[in-house]
């Protein structure tokens, strides 16, 4: 069945996968930015909000958790091919239509990503990276991080670093190699909450 968030005049809630990973750190930013927010477990916390992190972590866990939940992985397949989403590193392959090596996805980003492809955890960095946001270039904070290798014509490269692209949208969905709730930049976490927003006031959200 497909999650239909009701449309109201009360804040969008965001939704942040609370399997395993990284998922504290983006309450926290939701914190900063002011955005309500709910943890997602199951099907039934999907129908309760207006988008959703997929946050990091180690998307074979991950992918093991989700599937092992009654409902939430095809719970999942609807809702992200409709509303706002948000994938951060493992969160980002979770969401790809191709990985590398290959695995189970969402599929709801037309890009192929290779798992691991900016080395082991001891290889992890903090750079910086151009981007198209308003504001200049964004810290990038690169653990285990997957690389974008193709994408499709419909996505659009938001921010890229020593050549690769590190952060993409296609529609409502962006996906980031990054782990942008690690910093202190807010503008990611910003664009979400407005996706959400746009959609919500939409005389055409929820259906």
């Amino acid at each position: 069945m497909l999650p239909t968030p009701a449309t109201s005049n009360v804040p969008v809630v965001i939704g942040i996968l609370a399997l395993q990973g990284a998922y504290e750190a983006h309450v926290r930013m939701l914190d900063v930015i002011g955005a309500k927010h709910r943890l997602v477990r199951t099907a039934a916390d999907l129908q309760t909000v207006d988008g959703l992190i997929v946050p990091g972590g180690e998307s074979t866990t991950m992918l093991h958790q989700l599937q092992q939940e009654e409902g939430l992985w095809q719970a999942l397949l609807a809702f992200v091919h409709q509303y706002p989403c948000l994938g951060t590193c493992a969160g980002l392959i979770v969401l790809a239509q191709q990985v590398q090596p290959p695995q189970a996805s969402l599929g709801a980003l037309q890009v192929r990503v290779q798992r691991n492809a900016y080395g082991r955890q001891r290889e992890s960095r903090v750079t910086t990276a151009s981007t198209a946001l308003a504001g200049g270039p964004i810290e990038v904070v690169l653990i285990r991080a997957p690389r974008i290798v193709a994408w499709g014509a419909d996505v659009q490269i938001l921010a890229q670093c020593d050549g690769d692209p590190v952060l993409v949208q296609q529609g409502r969905v962006m996906g980031c190699s990054f782990h942008p709730e690690l910093g202190k930049d807010t503008r990611i976490h910003t664009r979400l909450l407005q996706a959400c927003e746009a959609v919500k006031m939409s005389p055409a959200s929820g259906s």
